[in-house]
Formats: structure tokens, C-alpha cells, sequence
């Protein structure tokens, strides 16, 4: 006889989910919330990016050697990069204004 999953096994309720969900964004900026728009949550990932490229020496190295570039230089425009990481934030339309 095969064994009988127990029904304390269940899954979590739902609202338990939420709640873990809710202390997750509230807490890790990058992972957003039903707010968040795609520019936002695409800058996030380009300078989450940014950030472990400049922090994993490795990878520096080898941008530098694939730009042609000094390690500085690469780690410099990295920097640079995490500012401004898709250009200007796009002009928000205000649906109430169309009266």
C-alpha cells in the first residue's frame, strides 16, 4: 500500500500567503507591488544588475576586457549607468484630467 498524504499537510491559507507576501515587498524594495509600474520595476533590474556586475570582480574584469576598457573605467560607467538606468521616467497620463 502506497503511504496516505496526512491532512495536516495542507497548504497555507491564503491570507497567511498575503501577509508573507506584503512583509516581502515591504521589505525588498526590487520586488514591487500592484503599484509598481514596468519603468520601475525595469530600472530595479537594470540596477540590481548594475550592482552585482560592480561587486563580483570577475565579471568587471571581463567587461573590461570585452569593452577594451580599464577595470576602473568599466566599474566608473556602471556607476554611471545605475542613475539614469532606462533614461527619463515616462510622462504619467492622468485619467481624471479628461473631463
Amino acid at each position: 500500500k502506497a503511504p496516505q498524504a496526512s491532512k495536516n499537510m495542507a497548504a497555507p491559507p491564503k491570507d497567511a500567503m498575503q501577509i508573507q507576501i506584503e512583509h516581502m515587498q515591504a521589505k525588498y524594495v526590487g520586488t514591487g507591488n500592484a503599484d509598481t509600474t514596468k519603468y520601475e520595476w525595469l530600472s530595479n533590474q537594470h540596477r540590481d544588475s548594475s550592482a552585482s556586475y560592480i561587486g563580483h570582480h570577475n565579471l568587471i574584469s571581463f567587461f573590461s576586457v570585452v569593452e577594451n576598457e580599464a577595470v576602473g573605467r568599466v566599474r566608473y560607467n556602471q556607476l554611471e549607468h545605475m542613475i539614469l538606468p532606462c533614461g527619463q521616467a515616462p510622462k504619467i497620463e492622468n485619467m481624471d484630467d479628461e473631463e
